[in-house]
């Protein structure tokens, strides 16, 4: 699979994607990195890429022309143009849910704003979809970009020892993944669980179920909304008073 950045900072967004589990993937050639300056594309004698926006308002406004030939000359490489995103505020929230949608992309082009964003001539013409992170603004679109890259990659066959070195995990399974801890088993006088230890994988498979439901109840009740939860597991929920039903003694 292959990210495709257009970024004021290549040498920010190329340390980041050439270290740790995605550097190692790309060495392997299971994944692909194209790093580019958007300044190398501007016609301006400065290679400016900003300027002031028409009707007013505070700050800067990235101009089209860079922006275009940018995405023009990805285009003429690809030899067509790959499925184009722009990190903005405005965008559809980011979620794992959307990750698993972006894996069906051979190419993923990510167009990083900066200043006041980007004209809206290009959002017309070049951007397939806007996605955010949050409901918070950050100073560029490099994180963001990052952030999804991260979150893409790691599903691609090969990037990982399996799958289930991400299917278990936090929100992947639609709920929040158990706690977990390792040696010593004994440590400042905390004790990891006895059912942890004793080997039996069924005992450990049930309470790392049962703890999965507790932490998502406890922080991230919404998600059980969506959940496939038995009559025994919603009863368990209850007891502990965090399923929003009605209370044991009154069921």
């Amino acid at each position: 699979m292959t990210f495709i950045v257009l970024t004021l900072f290549p040498e920010l967004c190329a340390a980041v994607l050439g270290e740790s589990i995605l550097g190692r993937a790309a060495d392997k050639g299971i994944l692909h990195t194209d790093i580019r300056g958007i300044r190398q594309y501007s016609t301006d004698r400065h290679r400016r890429v900003d300027d002031y926006p028409f009707g007013g308002g505070g700050g800067m406004l990235m101009t089209p022309q860079p922006l275009k030939a940018a995405v023009d000359a990805v285009t003429a490489d690809y030899g067509h143009r790959p499925h184009t995103i722009y990190l903005s505020p405005k965008g559809r929230v980011f979620s794992q849910a959307v990750a698993r949608e972006l894996l069906a992309y051979d190419e993923l082009l990510f167009l990083c704003g900066h200043y006041e964003g980007v004209d809206q001539r290009i959002l017309d013409t070049v951007v397939d979809e806007e996605l955010s992170l949050g409901d918070f603004v950050l100073t560029g679109g490099e994180l963001p970009a990052l952030c999804i890259i991260d979150a893409v990659a790691r599903m691609v066959p090969g990037v990982l020892a399996g799958a289930e070195s991400y299917e278990n995990e936090s929100i992947y399974s639609g709920l929040l993944e158990y706690p977990q801890y390792t040696r010593p088993a004994v440590f400042e006088g905390m004790e990891v669980p006895e059912v942890l230890r004793n080997g039996n994988h069924g005992e450990i498979a049930r309470w790392q179920r049962e703890q999965s439901l507790i932490v998502t109840a406890q922080r991230r009740p919404d998600l059980l909304a969506a959940a496939a939860l038995t009559p025994q597991e919603k009863d368990m929920l209850r007891q502990r008073g965090l399923w929003p039903g009605l209370p044991r003694e009154e069921v």
